[in-house]
């Protein structure tokens, strides 16, 4: 093998080692996933990541207020007053107990399980406070901190 043969290796070596650096530095400067959230009625749904997250550590007042900024970009869905609203959560937001909240109020207990139901009805009725032809509902994660939040619209059939 000659000099040249060899150093056009070396070369190559280098550049490929380079490659695989350059591949595993972009791939650690990925954001993870937060959890998802997803809502269900009849057979359409839509499922969100955070709008706000902070791993299971409850979020500071400047991350809520630049949450909130960001509740217009929810995603929608169209729901029946005869129809069943279906929440699902991942395990993570399960564990740490979450609560629907309609228009900013509190509206169900603190659940820890990963899927509830709410009939549509009750998103669109004076008596809730949720009357109108859309609503926002945001799922917020956390009994005791507000450790993150995914909002939804739903809008009258």
């Amino acid at each position: 093998m000659t000099t040249l043969q060899s150093a056009v290796r070396r070369r190559r070596a280098v550049a490929a080692a380079g490659l695989v650096s350059a591949g595993l530095l972009a791939l650690s400067a990925c954001d993870k996933p937060t959890p998802v959230a997803t809502v269900t009625v009849g057979t359409s749904s839509v499922n969100s990541e955070a709008m706000c997250y902070n791993d299971g550590n409850a979020l500071d007042a400047k991350a809520l207020t630049n949450c909130i900024k960001n509740i217009d970009k929810a995603k929608s869905i169209k729901v029946d007053q005869d129809a069943t609203v279906r929440f699902g959560v991942d395990p993570k937001i399960a564990d740490a107990g979450w609560v629907v909240l309609v228009n900013g109020q509190q509206f169900t207990d603190v659940s820890k399980k990963t899927y509830r139901t709410i009939p549509g009805s009750a998103f669109f009725n004076q008596q809730y406070g949720t009357q109108g032809d859309t609503n926002t509902v945001t799922i917020r994660m956390g009994e005791k901190s507000n450790q993150g939040m995914w909002s939804f619209k739903l809008k009258k059939a």
